[in-house]
């Protein structure tokens, strides 16, 4: 018998087509040139393998600036930027189909592939690469509770 999908509480900090992209601050970062084609946000309460809040990726219709939402996580995109492994939950009320999980893959192997441009041109070394789906269980077992204290990116994105 297959293990039960963990639910997490996703906060959303881009909005599925949405050009701004906020931080678990909820202050601009940066502004993209394309539409974000996931809701994307973070698990308020882990802190991924970078330090900051663990990234969760909503799939499904637009939600709200944000928004807190629980759902189950079914996997998890494993995305490397300048040499940091940082995983990116994928949650949604159902299962995604195979066709599913090759376009969010097909996005992450897209986005690391701008991010070695952008940081080439900002001068920041490291490697960039999506490293491919992992289950959501082993994305959690390597992010940890967070306490009081503010997450803090180890590098600066």
């Amino acid at each position: 018998m297959p293990e039960a999908a963990p639910e997490v509480e996703v906060i959303i900090e881009v909005p599925r087509g949405s050009f701004i992209k906020r931080g678990s601050d909820f202050e601009i970062d940066f502004v993209s040139p394309l539409p974000c084609p996931y809701n994307y946000g973070a698990v308020p309460t882990m802190i991924g393998l970078e330090g900051d809040l663990l990234d969760a990726v909503v799939l499904g219709p637009r939600l709200a600036l944000g928004q807190l939402v629980r759902l189950p996580a079914w996997g998890a995109v494993t995305l490397t930027d300048r040499g940091l492994s940082d995983d990116k939950l994928i949650c949604g009320v159902r299962p995604p189909s195979a066709r599913e999980r090759e376009q969010v893959l097909r996005f992450f192997r897209f986005y690391a592939r701008c991010k070695s441009l952008l940081n080439l041109w900002r001068a920041r070394p490291g490697r960039n690469a999506c490293e491919g789906w992992i289950g959501a269980q082993q994305a959690l077992a390597r992010a940890r509770p967070r306490g009081d204290e503010p997450p803090h990116p180890s590098v600066r994105f």
